[in-house]
């Protein structure tokens, strides 16, 4: 009797075990809104969907099938819009705890966290420039605001690199410390999604032209400013290892260029300013020898008044916006799309990038 109960027993966990699995693997595919639904079933459905296994599985899963993710620029109604590559809305939801903050501007997005910028006004009347900076998970409607960094007496500039966690970062903050006689100091400082805390890290030779960046396989790279005009002249790059390096642009490049994640690699768009109807797209190869490769080269529909505003990538698609215009170039056709969703959005010129929905925490370790 004990024998055969202890043999049930045994039966009855192995199989609950193999159920766990199945329910991941069904429910994982479900997007976020109906995961966050299927919490309330039962307590073992809520027990598996916090669970770190499901949050990796459903991660997965959602990296097959990203979106786009558009943020309007509103100073007053900070939504985001979840779009398919067709141009379907998927979802238009509130970025979270986020009415605050007057004038946010989105940055960077990576496994389903965003991060947000806001330049912050300072309480006093010294020379002292400072920004918000956010991390967020719009799905989950989560965020967690950084602690202030070191004063500066320019506007800083900001980059994030994520990793090797699934939802670790680093946020790397440019800033200018005033020193004697009142000359600026440019310095650098990292924020750690570990330890959740700022520390200073050594002098850095450059400085980015804003905060405007891309991560692309472990490396966060931003335009650095030429010594002759403000425009750029280079590119800075970095890794969680904190290792700086410089990267020259191609030959032909133009002030109205973009830095993209192209299907894994860095890639660089660049319209031209003779003729603000064509662009070519190039991958870098080799980034210590600076060797960048022609990707294609295309005329964009568009009139010659229009100018491109904001460019992402999502797999081996392009996504560009304009004035006047929402168009998708597919990279291996050499094909445009127009999608048909102006007057969308509660201003002409949002900007866009590629998006993974995800449960990951953005103020907590997984599993923690």
């Amino acid at each position: 009797m004990d024998v055969d109960g202890s043999k049930l027993i045994c039966i009855v966990n192995k199989n609950w075990f193999e159920i766990d699995d199945i329910v991941i693997n069904i429910l994982s595919r479900l997007s976020v809104k109906s995961i966050t639904l299927c919490k309330s079933v039962s307590k073992d459905w809520y027990r598996l969907i916090n669970s770190p296994p499901f949050i990796k599985a459903q991660l997965i899963w959602s990296k097959e099938n990203p979106l786009y993710i558009v943020y309007p620029h509103m100073y007053f109604i900070p939504n985001v819009y979840f779009m398919e590559g067709n141009g379907e809305i998927i979802d238009r939801i509130p970025l979270p705890a986020c009415r605050n903050f007057s004038s946010l501007s989105m940055i960077c997005s990576f496994n389903g966290l965003i991060c947000c910028i806001n330049y912050a006004s300072p309480l006093d009347t010294t020379e002292v420039s400072d920004l918000d900076i956010l991390i967020c998970n719009p799905a989950i409607q989560e965020v967690l605001v950084l602690p202030n960094g070191s004063p500066s007496i320019e506007d800083p500039s900001i980059g994030v690199a994520f990793g090797p966690g699934i939802n670790e970062y680093k946020v790397f903050r440019f800033f200018y410390a005033a020193c004697e006689l009142k000359v600026k100091h440019l310095e650098c400082e990292v924020y750690s999604s570990m330890t959740e805390s700022w520390r200073g890290i050594e002098s850095v030779e450059h400085c980015p032209m804003d905060s405007t960046h891309v991560f692309v396989n472990g490396r966060v790279y931003w335009f650095i400013c030429s010594e002759e005009h403000p425009v750029p002249g280079s590119i800075l790059s970095v890794d969680m290892d904190e290792n700086f390096r410089e990267i020259r642009l191609p030959d032909e490049f133009s002030e109205n260029s973009f830095l993209i994640d192209l299907d894994g690699c860095l890639s660089l768009v660049v319209v031209y300013d003779e003729d603000d109807e064509k662009m070519s797209t190039w991958v870098l190869k080799d980034c210590n020898e600076s060797i960048w490769e022609k990707k294609c080269s295309d005329y964009i529909p568009i009139d010659a008044i229009e100018c491109v505003d904001s460019v992402a990538a999502r797999k081996n698609e392009i996504f560009f916006i304009t004035s006047a215009h929402y168009l998708v170039f597919n990279v291996d056709y050499k094909t445009w799309t127009e999608l048909d969703i102006a007057g969308t959005f509660e201003e002409n010129f949002p900007v866009a990038f590629a998006f993974t929905e995800s449960l990951l925490p953005c103020n907590r370790p997984l599993g923690s």
